[in-house]
């Protein structure tokens, strides 16, 4: 999830009743539900570096168990030598409460991530494999509300029952959410293009901003075929007007991709790639496409151009 959602997290989780725990509950919680997305540092050497280590080391299980200890000791020492240093008579943090809070808002970053089409590598150091919920979109707006909401008329009422209610309808959210995902990849099985062409993996995903839309990628053999399910219409599933999208990845030009650092690093993380070979006077360009975000090599994310040698 984006920013904004693990932030109302992290908010919600504290209006609920976690930040009356012990002073400094409400910072812990906010840094916490972020803190696995310190990797963004990763873009410093380059967006195709940073695919290859987001979402990895600081959201895997090995995270889980570190960051909290940090995240409260950090805390412990703000306590300690800023804030009871300009208030000695300030009611000391509790270390045992700062360590659960730290913990309960960090699993919430990972567990919030999981729930996308990007996914994480829930298991790193010790396996970089992904994991896909395919519930939420990475930015849902309707998340925002509820949590917010909730958050708010918390603060407001000075109690914590909105904060509550507002998880308990996040909840049934995600739930039906993920029940449409389910729903929607029965109907993908049903209606398979090509006769008996067997499926060998399929995304249901979701889109921006509406709750009744899913984006589809089935892939067999030949190639993928992309479409869309839609609950408010009928045929309820329709694929790209039944074209397919050649994988691509027979040619020459694809096999040497493994020498090229940015098509590696793009590589490790795309789910549904495509390869387009275009032949040009200066050289040979190879444009990879991850159809979970795009069709088109020039969109602005999900795709990627490089040029190999002859």
């Amino acid at each position: 999830m984006d920013p904004v959602a693990h932030t109302l997290a992290g908010a919600a989780l504290a209006k609920a009743g976690l930040e009356r725990r012990t002073p400094l509950a409400l910072p812990t919680l906010l840094i916490g539900a972020n803190l696995p997305d310190v990797d963004v540092a990763a873009y410093w050497w380059g967006d195709t570096f940073a695919l290859t280590f987001r979402r990895g080391w600081t959201h895997g299980v090995l995270a889980l168990a570190v960051l909290p200890i940090l995240l409260a000791a950090l805390m412990l020492g703000w306590d300690r030598w800023v804030r009871r240093a300009r208030n000695p008579a300030a009611l000391p943090a509790s270390p045992r409460a700062l360590l659960l809070l730290s913990a309960i808002a960090v699993a919430s970053h990972p567990l919030l991530d999981l729930l996308n089409v990007y996914g994480i590598r829930l298991l790193m150091p010790f396996s970089d494999r992904w994991f896909y919920g395919d519930v939420l979109f990475i930015v849902d707006p309707w998340f925002w509300l509820v949590l917010g909401a909730g958050a708010v008329l918390a603060g407001r009422r000075r109690h914590p029952a909105p904060a509550r209610g507002a998880f308990v309808v996040v909840g049934v959210y995600v739930a039906g959410m993920a029940a449409s995902g389910l729903v929607s990849r029965q109907v993908m099985v049903g209606v398979v293009p090509g006769g008996r062409t067997p499926v060998e993996r399929m995304m249901s995903g979701p889109v921006a901003l509406t709750p009744f839309r899913r984006w589809v990628v089935l892939e067999q053999a030949n190639g993928y075929r992309v479409g869309e399910f839609d609950w408010l219409r009928t045929p309820r599933l329709r694929y790209d007007d039944m074209l397919a999208y050649p994988k691509g990845d027979h040619h020459p030009a694809v096999a040497a991709l493994g020498s090229v650092p940015d098509a590696r690093n793009f590589l490790s993380w795309a789910r549904f790639p495509v390869f387009r070979v275009r032949e040009l006077p200066a050289g040979t360009d190879v444009e990879i496409v991850d159809l979970r975000y795009a069709v088109d090599a020039d969109a602005a994310f999900g795709a990627l151009t490089v040029r190999v040698a002859r």
